[in-house]
């Protein structure tokens, strides 16, 4: 017996997919600029600070426990805290909202390490040059220290990146209406489960592909310069 595959059934259906694309992309762009932010910002924290601006130890002891806990439990555990553990706190969040909260904290923390990587491979006699020329040390961290750190670590995070924008395929579970939400409101109606999860996994493979590719564009000529 053959299969009969209707994909016109799942295209039909354009306007869903369309609104689970915008988003995803919409949560993963929010989640990028938030996520790589709040991993400069620790991994300045893990890295001891800078120069003789060391932070405190209670607050690398803070940001490390942050990291272990993010890294070592599931995101689908992360994102069912936020939605529905935190209302339990009084913090209500749209489902929406906590997705975001979600893609921030779980990229926040992988970022932190790997951009930490880069900021501990920067030579020293670099920083000391900058210092000789009275450069803050804000400038030093923001105009010498941070742009190779990120060119180092770049093709890592733009991984990590991609990563989170697919693990947002489990917001669908509280009703995000990203791309996976859309799939499974679609074979609802039809039943076509097979042609539905085909064409997602199809729009997903082009999503990865193409912000791959931004992002490697964006980061040379923005970052850390190049061409």
């Amino acid at each position: 017996m053959l299969i009969q595959l209707d994909f016109a059934a799942i295209l039909s259906e354009w306007p869903l997919l369309l609104t689970g694309v915008g988003w995803t992309l919409a949560l993963t762009c929010a989640a990028l600029v938030l996520g790589t932010t709040l991993g400069v910002a620790c991994a300045w924290v893990r890295a001891r600070g800078f120069g003789d601006v060391l932070a405190p130890v209670w607050l690398k002891a803070l940001v490390g426990a942050y990291v272990e806990l993010i890294r070592n439990t599931p995101f689908i555990i992360q994102l069912f805290f936020i939605f529905f553990g935190l209302p339990a706190a009084g913090f209500r969040l749209s489902a929406e909202a906590a997705s975001l909260i979600a893609m921030v904290v779980n990229l926040g923390a992988y970022a932190t390490e790997i951009i930490r990587a880069g900021l501990e491979a920067t030579p020293k006699g670099q920083i000391e040059a900058a210092i000789s020329l009275a450069l803050t040390r804000l400038q030093i961290f923001v105009r010498v220290v941070l742009p190779p750190a990120l060119k180092k670590v770049w093709p890592s995070l733009v991984s990590q990146i991609i990563i989170v924008m697919l693990g947002s395929s489990v917001c669908g579970q509280i009703s995000t209406q990203e791309l996976s939400y859309a799939a499974d409101l679609i074979q609802s109606r039809n039943f076509r489960s097979f042609e539905a999860f085909i064409v997602v996994g199809l729009v997903y493979l082009m999503l990865s592909i193409t912000l791959r590719h931004a992002l490697n564009w964006a980061g040379a000529r923005f970052l850390f310069g190049g061409k």
